[in-house]
């Protein structure tokens, strides 16, 4: 795996004057799929992982192990930039240190570590945000973690959601000014959001879930956004994919009433990559 060209190809994005929507990827699969059809990102949400790898709901179950492990799958599987979301860092700033070794050795381009306070307090029923002087210690921390001096770390904060925007401009500032490369607004939905932490802060902005106004890639460009997600539409289109043919043949449909909805012969080599085996075959074996 050529590591360091991902990651300075992902880093070419974020120096350019696009926004880019990364592809929701989830197994090799799919992102092999994504880096066929010429997505310059892939992005592994933690939520997407807990559901992938254990069938289970965003709730912080999932272990860094467990993330780490299904990250390096993905990115041996192609040479497709991928960005994860680290979540907390699994743990206080000695966890975010060691997660930010894990996941550079297991692939990623690009890593966000957010500010809330997760696995949620007890007893309590909305996000939390850790202090800011404790955010500053887990972004140089992650700082700290990196060897690869192109592995992109970006701070990721819910301020927006929590406390609004006087309050997502102070912590941008700090991050910024911690070292990071780039700042990822969770729960950004209004323009005047967006270039009002924009106006304060140099590094580039990401987004989750844009949409409706922020569908706007011309406005998210001109200020300074360069990665907007559109969700894990993906992976919601593969369960259904999954419940609706395993539905149909518990049903009595026969196999053969599916064909119009399987995937042709060809595109299934074409993502099990079997030319190249055929291949390494005559190389190695004949």
């Amino acid at each position: 795996m050529n590591l360091t060209q991902r990651r300075e190809n992902y880093r070419a994005v974020l120096a350019g004057d696009q926004c880019i929507h990364p592809a929701s990827v989830f197994d090799p699969i799919s992102a092999r799929i994504a880096e066929d059809l010429g997505f310059e990102v892939g992005m592994l949400a933690g939520s997407i992982a807990s559901f992938t790898v254990l069938g289970a709901p965003d709730i912080i179950v999932l272990t860094l192990t467990e993330f780490a492990q299904q990250i390096h799958r993905i990115c041996r599987a192609g040479n497709l930039s991928l960005m994860v979301d680290a979540d907390h860092g699994y743990g206080n700033a000695f966890n975010v240190k060691r997660t930010v070794e894990e996941l550079e050795t297991a692939g990623v381009s690009a890593l966000t570590i957010e500010d809330t306070v997760l696995p949620r307090r007890f007893g309590t029923a909305e996000p939390e945000l850790i202090s800011l002087e404790e955010g500053v210690g887990k972004m140089k921390a992650a700082l700290a973690g990196r060897q690869d001096p192109t592995l992109v770390i970006a701070g990721r904060t819910s301020a927006l959601q929590v406390s609004g925007v006087e309050e997502t401009i102070r912590r941008a500032k700090a991050y910024e000014a911690a070292g990071v490369d780039a700042m990822f607004l969770a729960g950004a939905s209004t323009k005047e959001q967006v270039q009002a932490v924009h106006a304060e802060v140099k590094i580039p902005l990401m987004l989750g879930g844009a949409g409706g106004e922020l569908s706007d890639r011309a406005f998210l460009a001109a200020n300074g956004v360069r990665i907007a997600l559109q969700g894990h539409l993906s992976f919601q289109a593969s369960v259904k994919a999954v419940y609706d043919t395993l539905k149909a043949l518990r049903d009595g449909v026969q196999p053969a009433e599916l064909g119009p909805n399987m995937a042709s012969a060809d595109l299934l080599s074409q993502v099990t990559r079997r030319d190249e085996y055929a291949q390494w075959t005559k190389e190695f074996m004949s």
